[in-house]
């Protein structure tokens, strides 16, 4: 009787959990459920059903999300900012890491400890330094000023992750290809990079979501209307059309597919690279 008991005990221990998990998915899931759904109603379905799905979908209000040539114009922008701030960072990452894990210098555990307390600084007390910065080197209202500023901004995050994994290698190997002749580059780009696979692609997606949505930095450093990004222009979007809360939502969607597609293309080495250097 006493191990049914403690049997019973841990199934409605496990009833608890599973319940618990399911309602915090469906809070999760629901405003993007409400958002592509509301994206296919009509201005009058959406006022006579809120929440339910699309009895009759259009596409019109993606249509008249298209026509408006800015709107192409500022995902565009987003698109060169995210992959050009994001490349760089993961490049210098890369370089970074590998000296930090794999070589030997006076101040490594110092540097790196300097670096990484930079994860805690907050972006907002950066703002009018990197703005005098700017306009000193004279590439105020560029792409090249706010992807220096996002790169710079992801670097630490991006060196720790690496870094992390970095030092999961045996150093057998690394010692071995040495032996061989191999200098440090072709070390990092013959046997870490291909091994850091997970860890590179979580770095990605953490950087590009984290880039896509930003706005402060694009607000600021980016002033002329023609280098809007998605996410400052959709402000502009929405007040335009207030009133057409479906229009409104097709545009959200649209922004949300690029990364929505970067999540599930890498999804299978997300989770491994987040815990990539817990256990060496």
């Amino acid at each position: 009787m006493k191990p049914s008991g403690t049997w019973g005990q841990r199934l409605a221990q496990n009833a608890w959990k599973q319940l618990l998990l399911a309602v915090f998915t469906v809070l999760c899931l629901f405003p993007v459920y409400y958002l592509f759904a509301t994206a296919f109603k009509s201005e009058g379905e959406y006022l006579r059903n809120l929440f339910g799905l699309p009895l009759k979908p259009v596409v019109g209000n993606f249509l008249t999300v298209f026509r408006g040539r800015r709107f192409l114009l500022w995902f565009l922008n987003s698109i060169i900012l995210t992959s050009g701030s994001v490349a760089a960072s993961l490049v210098i990452a890369l370089f970074a890491a590998f000296a930090f894990a794999k070589m030997r210098f006076r101040g490594r555990d110092a540097i790196l400890s300097v670096i990484l307390t930079l994860m805690i600084v907050p972006p907002v007390v950066m703002v009018i330094p990197l703005f005098k910065i700017m306009i000193a080197l004279h590439i105020l209202n560029t792409y090249p000023s706010v992807i220096l500023i996002y790169a710079g901004l992801t670097l630490p995050f991006s060196i720790y992750m690496l870094a992390s994994f970095f030092r999961t290698i045996p150093g057998a190997i690394i010692d071995s290809a040495r032996m061989d002749g191999c200098r440090d580059i072709r070390v990092l780009r013959s046997i870490a990079v291909p091994l850091s696979g997970p860890a590179v692609v979580t770095i990605i997606l953490v950087n590009a979501l984290w880039v896509w949505n930003e706005l402060l930095i694009a607000v600021i450093f980016l002033q002329k209307d023609e280098l809007k990004t998605l996410m400052v222009g959709l402000t502009i979007f929405k007040s335009r059309y207030n009133l057409d809360i479906p229009v409104t939502m097709a545009g959200l969607a649209l922004a949300t597919v690029p990364m929505l597609a970067l999540y599930f293309a890498g999804q299978k080495y997300f989770v491994k690279g987040l815990v990539a250097g817990a256990v060496k």
